[in-house]
């Protein structure tokens, strides 16, 4: 798969994600290393409103978010592959009104479940505010159901 194929492929896929639409989540950038998306910011994701600092369930959904879909850079062809474990590890509040990127790639992919790392930063990947690993089941074609989802992504009409 290009990289241009792939960027397609993750916008449809954030595009057909309720959350994603609400919080206003996109993608940044997608390719064989990873996925990275934006989490712009709002005064409706603001957790404390005398900092102004973002939620951390808001970054925990970027995240969860990144990590899920950074599956995509690795697999061939899309399959539901939800959320096992995850685990962040905040290191700073994020700085008040600038958007937070979250990049997350696969380290190791089974039959069954696919491993994945990330962290969440605004200026500096060196600099994150948070690191993530996650783990994430494969569905693949098993999951029944799916067929509306798997289209979208795809790019076909449901």
């Amino acid at each position: 798969m290009t990289e241009n194929s792939l960027l397609a492929r993750a916008r449809r896929f954030v595009g057909a994600l309720r959350h994603c639409q609400v919080l206003g989540i996109c993608v940044h950038a997608a390719g064989e290393e990873g996925m990275t998306l934006m989490l712009p910011y709002a005064p409706a994701i603001v957790g404390d409103p005398e900092t102004g600092v973002i939620h951390g369930g808001a970054l925990t959904s970027l995240m969860d978010t990144a990590c899920g879909m950074a599956t995509l850079c690795v697999l061939p062809e899309f399959e539901v592959c939800p959320t096992l474990d995850l685990r962040i590890d905040y290191m700073h509040p994020a700085e008040p009104h600038k958007p937070v990127y979250g990049f997350a790639q696969c380290y190791r992919v089974t039959t069954d479940v696919i491993f994945t790392r990330g962290v969440a930063y605004q200026d500096n990947p060196e600099q994150p505010i948070a690191h993530v690993v996650g783990t994430f089941m494969r569905m693949g074609k098993r999951l029944k159901g799916s067929q509306g989802l798997s289209s979208t992504i795809k790019g076909e009409q449901a």
